[in-house]
């Protein structure tokens, strides 16, 4: 997929302060590049060095970034590993990859032609989000770089500084003769303070652990948290993966402390055409991670899509009896307790995994269009669960389908992640649902990288350990400065599951942990289950996407709160470890001289119903604070809304 430097430009613009370029003449081997506010430098060189061949010097290309004179990255390679061989032996051009060594010194004989500067500065609205404005903004160098051997090889080394952190993607300009670029590797070194630590996962599914940069078991997910010795937190992400291979991080055995990035397999593209952005986010405190992490928002592309109106987002009860009966209670339960939609999960169709299934039939027991016409006139929207194999095979057929049928969204089962191949088809499928007016819930190992700015009907995806594996509370405090830090993460809380590790204050405070525009509630209950607890009324009331987002508490392992506003209306969930603890949470947030009541959800082991959830009313105003008595594994829920 074609991607060009300037798309930002196109952006849905409410103001812009400054856009301008500027050529530098004779460009020094090195560049420094500040953050807006000034608090963050990069600086890049290219370094030569003996090669080991006669005549003939090495240049490396590095990069460092410092906040505030502290260190974030130390001096680090890069560069890209690409092997053309086959192409230009095809194309009759000059072979300038070392054959069989898998063009490792490609970037060897780079020579620096230019280096342009760019500054941004603008907002946008986007579709939904955590926020309701997003500020772009941005100091950027272009460094144009061209081969030695064969001056139609170029290279773009794109580096930008936000106050959020800093972004770098290597850029392949149009080739003149046509020539296409297989990437067989990333060279993107992160070389970090000795004794930082990594809240460490394997797989996007997986648990978390705070490890040293050594004996990993297997190369970490993105976004990948840090823990510096010097009190800074960094988290490495990727934004704008599309038409790529996934990369992880990796260590190097030969320089400690260090990090590169490792692609999944190598990736053929056409130029002119970018890498993924390798993303630094920098804070002084983990909530900053959290309320920063629309930069990788902003490095995507905005959407075309003209007409937003239908993409709603919206709570959603699961249906697995797959028969009239209990989809119509579903339905019934969803109304009643303000709940917008109903998915019925897997096997509605056939056996999810084989290919002769056929997701244009409904083989349950079930009439889906009087279901799906008996919602609608309840106001509630049916999505239906389709695996890979039938989307990959009929795509083209059921996605117009389902938009005459009425059905709201689809959510893709066990997509398949990581290769070049199925990270096009799934972008390609985004699409297609958006061409169709369908809403996406992608499921599994898949993990965000800020697409749903350019595909704002991709409302929530997997790729985090949720409810479907019941982690305990410690894992669930990890989360936001982690898997969350990415985006959207379908957590599939559920509330009446005897299996549940954590208290039902901690799952209704999950509500506003975690952010999901379509937030999957009650994953595993039944509308029976319900016995008139009158803490539902914060599923009810919980909305799923916000004007404002702030983190109060953010102590990463042990507690966490976060405020979210939406309207008026403030929503403040915390959640403890597995240790019980006592807190304060300041109302800073409120507006002055405002009154609000507040409602709140907490433990309490002798109400008499089957969750120990008690209800309280109290009037409150900023300035004040309230004070919290969190069980082991506990939480609390707060539902705040201004006095008349």
């Amino acid at each position: 997929m074609r991607r060009f430097i300037f798309y930002a430009l196109l952006a849905g613009i409410l103001f812009t302060r400054s856009v301008f370029g500027q050529t530098v003449a004779n460009p020094p081997s090195e560049t420094h590049l500040q953050s807006p506010d000034g608090k963050l430098e990069v600086v890049f060189a290219q370094k030569e060095t003996s090669s080991g061949k006669p005549n003939a010097a090495r240049r490396q290309m590095t990069y460092q970034v410092n906040f505030q004179k502290k260190p974030v990255i130390l001096e680090s390679g890069l560069g890209i590993q690409v092997d053309n061989h086959i192409f230009e032996q095809a194309m009759a051009q000059k072979v300038s990859s070392a054959v069989g060594s898998a063009g490792a010194g490609w970037c060897d004989n780079l020579s620096i032609k230019n280096v342009i500067n760019t500054q941004r500065d603008t907002t946008w609205k986007p579709v939904y989000g955590e926020r309701s404005l997003i500020r772009d903004q941005y100091n950027q160098i272009e460094i144009q770089l061209q081969k030695d051997d064969n001056p139609n090889y170029r290279l773009s080394i794109f580096i930008r500084a936000y106050n959020e952190g800093v972004a770098i993607r290597y850029f392949f300009p149009e080739h003149p003769q046509g020539l296409y670029h297989r990437v067989m590797a990333e060279n993107t070194e992160f070389a970090l303070p000795a004794d930082t630590k990594a809240w460490f996962t394997g797989w996007a599914q997986g648990p978390y652990s705070l490890r040293p940069l050594r004996d990993w078991p297997d190369m970490a997910e993105r976004p990948l948290t840090l823990q510096l010795p010097n009190k800074l937190y960094v988290s490495l992400a990727e934004a704008d993966l599309t038409d790529y291979a996934l990369t992880k991080y990796k260590l190097l055995p030969a320089k400690p402390n260090t990090l590169v990035t490792a692609m999944y397999e190598s990736a053929d593209l056409m130029s002119d055409v970018g890498t993924p952005w390798r993303v630094i986010m920098v804070a002084e405190h983990p909530g900053q991670l959290l309320e920063n992490n629309d930069i990788l928002l902003n490095l995507n592309p905005p959407t075309t899509l003209q007409n937003t109106n239908w993409i709603k987002p919206g709570k959603v009860m699961r249906e697995v009896t797959l028969t009239d009966e209990g989809a119509n209670a579903c339905i019934d339960f969803a109304a009643a307790h303000q709940l917008q939609y109903m998915l019925f999960d897997w096997k509605w169709y056939g056996p999810a995994f084989s290919f002769n299934s056929d997701a244009t039939k409904v083989v349950a027991k079930m009439d889906l269009q009087k279901i799906i016409e008996y919602g609608k006139q309840k106001g509630v929207g049916v999505i239906l669960y389709v695996n890979l194999q039938a989307l990959y095979k009929q795509m083209d057929e059921i996605f117009p389908l389902y938009k005459k049928w009425g059905v709201k969204g689809v959510k893709f089962g066990f997509v398949q992640v990581g290769s070049h191949r199925w990270t096009t088809w799934l972008t390609e499928a985004k699409r297609k649902a958006m061409e169709n007016g369908l809403m996406v819930s992608i499921h599994d190992e898949y993990r965000p990288t800020g697409t749903s700015r350019t595909y704002p009907n991709v409302m929530t995806q997997e790729g985090i350990r949720g409810n479907e594996e019941f982690p305990d509370a410690t894992h669930n405090t990890i989360l936001p400065f982690t898997r969350y830090l990415a985006g959207a993460g379908d957590y599939t809380i559920c509330y009446y599951d005897k299996r549940l590790k954590n208290t039902h204050a901690h799952q209704l405070a999950m509500n506003v942990i975690s952010y999901s525009p379509l937030q999957s509630v009650f994953w595993y209950d039944k509308p029976a289950q319900y016995g008139g607890e009158p803490e539902i009324e914060f599923f009810e009331k919980v909305p799923t996407v916000w004007d404002e987002t702030k983190v109060i508490h953010d102590a990463i392992g042990e507690y966490v709160t976060i405020a979210r506003r939406s309207n008026n209306d403030w929503f403040v969930g915390t959640i403890s470890n597995n240790d019980g603890r006592n807190l304060k949470v300041p109302l800073d947030f409120l507006p002055k001289g405002k009154a609000y009541t507040a409602h709140i959800y907490s433990d309490d082991p002798t109400v008499q119903t089957k969750t120990q959830v008690r209800v309280s009313i109290k009037k409150v105003k900023a300035g004040q604070s309230l004070d919290m008595t969190l069980l082991p594994k506990g939480g609390q829920a707060i539902w705040l809304t201004p006095d008349l």
